[in-house]
């Protein structure tokens, strides 16, 4: 009697199964699937039934660096990372041997088959949109083994060292060219303001008297011993010579 009381608590024991809030057990009845079971406390047949786990979360996979060539015949290494998620986990047991293996062998083929539609300038100014095209691609294939691909990131580019270098030179040059305009765009201006105050002194020559005052007190600061002779005092000077000898010439 004790022995068979032994057996019975081991069975139960054996029977009993704990399912996580993000797990979920495939029940197979003598090999045949009879259905999912969880979260929680479940009982199993001893001997007749199994379970296989099947988790939820999501999962962040890296898809290896690999060589790719793209359309314009340029050989780059890209290294990606995408996030699945088991959305029906009879069909991720069933369907395919290995899910998760499979989801990664199908991702690299995806991204060196999309990357290699794109030239290089497409690559890097597009990358978004090549992320979105290679998920979409992705979850394609792997909607019957029930898991579904959330994103898809190209998280690394490494291009050679030739074409860094060519690609440098090319950003300095555009930022010359961007420097000479802006240098350029600034001379006009400056010409542009500068006939436009010529303009206004000439219909106000006082102004530009008080203009050589002004710049006469700027000097003076610095510059105490500095003698300056405005323009506008030779041409008094003169005048006043002229007016001297014509005066000496009337009274001879």
């Amino acid at each position: 009697m004790y022995y068979i009381i032994v057996i019975v608590l081991v069975l139960i024991f054996l029977s009993l199964r704990v399912v996580k809030e993000y797990d979920r057990g495939i029940i197979f009845f003598l090999g045949k699937c009879t259905g999912v079971r969880g979260p929680g406390l479940i009982i199993l047949i001893p001997i007749f039934e199994q379970m296989t786990k099947v988790t939820l979360r999501t999962i962040t996979m890296n898809i290896p660096s690999q060589k790719i060539i793209t359309k314009d015949n340029v050989s780059i290494d890209i290294a990606a990372v995408a996030y699945y998620h088991i959305v029906d986990p009879q069909k991720s047991v069933i369907a395919i041997e290995n899910v998760h293996d499979a989801v990664n062998q199908i991702s690299q083929t995806t991204v060196r088959n999309v990357v290699g539609r794109f030239s290089l300038d497409q690559l890097l100014s597009q990358t978004g949109d090549i992320n979105i095209q290679i998920k979409d691609v992705i979850d394609s294939h792997t909607e019957p083994w029930g898991a579904q691909v959330t994103a898809v990131e190209i998280k690394d580019i490494v291009l050679p060292d030739n074409m860094q270098r060519a690609m440098a030179k090319e950003a300095e040059a555009e930022r010359e060219r961007r420097a000479k305009i802006v240098a350029a765009e600034g001379e006009f201006q400056a010409a542009e303001k500068l006939g436009q105050a010529a303009d206004l002194i000439s219909m106000h020559p006082v102004a530009l008297q008080l203009r050589t005052l002004q710049t006469m007190a700027e000097i003076a600061t610095e510059k105490n011993s500095t003698i300056i002779f405005p323009a506008q005092f030779m041409t008094t000077v003169q005048e006043a010579f002229a007016t001297l000898k014509g005066d000496s010439t009337k009274v001879k």
